[in-house]
């Protein structure tokens, strides 16, 4: 070979093997396919769960049966004291984090008219304030990690607004001015924050939605389609990796083409 040719560095099939994960609300939807992913390149994944113990177990029993590491811990995201109970036991089972992903999320929909303060708090203590608690948690392991991630996962809904969710836009909203923040604050240790803002995604959610509705929201996707979550969890796990070392304060749409 040329001296002057230069050589491929062959690719990482392993690229997240020295990190250590938090995915909040994974054991559904999204979040279970970001914990799942995270695993399958080498991270070691903790799968928070607020109530539905069986299911994170079936998560981390699949990473596990992969041959990854991966443990169930239990926390209300909205509940601070929760929150850091949660962080002393995933320091106790796997040390200090590298990455979290603000995942978990709810909707209380209602026209603004009939929406009553509960329905308005209760979405905002988890999808907004539970991001706050979470990272405030595990700021400093995220702030001195050589690795150190956050990852908010928003909606095209915070960008665009959405008929009868006021609450559920303004949360996801609010994640954007929260994302780009903390990447002017991190930025000075080389840690990077970055929010994904998905499409209407076929999970759970997307389910309780009249079949009606859901045709109308489809006419507006360009792509014809609602996203699968294997459509989202390819952008978390690059921005997860050291190939987003210098993508920091970004909101990344993945919504099929929808205008906002």
């Amino acid at each position: 070979m040329s001296e002057t040719v230069q050589r491929l560095e062959p690719l990482e099939r392993r690229p997240l093997s020295d990190r250590t994960c938090l995915v909040t609300g994974s054991s559904r939807g999204i979040g279970r396919e970001i914990a799942f992913e995270l695993a399958r390149c080498g991270a070691d994944v903790a799968v928070n769960y607020r109530s539905s113990e069986e299911r994170a177990r079936q998560v981390t029993e699949t990473i596990e049966a992969n041959g990854e590491t991966a443990v169930p811990v239990q926390a209300d995201v909205a509940d601070p004291e929760a929150v850091e109970r949660m962080a002393a036991e995933v320091r106790d089972e796997l040390g200090e984090i590298d990455v979290l992903v603000n995942n978990a999320g709810i909707t209380v929909d209602r026209k603004f008219e009939e929406m009553t303060y509960e329905d308005w708090q209760t979405v905002i203590d988890v999808n907004l304030n539970g991001a706050f608690n979470c990272t405030k948690a595990f700021y400093e392991d995220i702030k001195t990690s050589e690795h150190g991630r956050l990852i908010n996962i928003s909606s095209v809904v915070g960008q665009q607004g959405n008929y009868g969710q006021a609450n559920y836009a303004t949360s996801k909203g609010g994640l954007f001015a929260f994302t780009r923040t903390l990447a002017l604050e991190l930025a000075s240790t080389g840690s990077t924050a970055n929010c994904v803002a998905p499409g209407f995604t076929e999970t759970d959610m997307l389910e309780k939605v009249p079949e009606r509705i859901q045709e109308k929201i489809r006419e507006d996707i360009p792509l014809d389609r609602f996203a699968d979550p294997e459509d989202v969890v390819g952008m978390v796990r690059f921005l997860a990796s050291d190939h987003a070392d210098y993508m920091t304060g970004q909101v990344i749409g993945i919504n099929g083409g929808m205008e906002w």
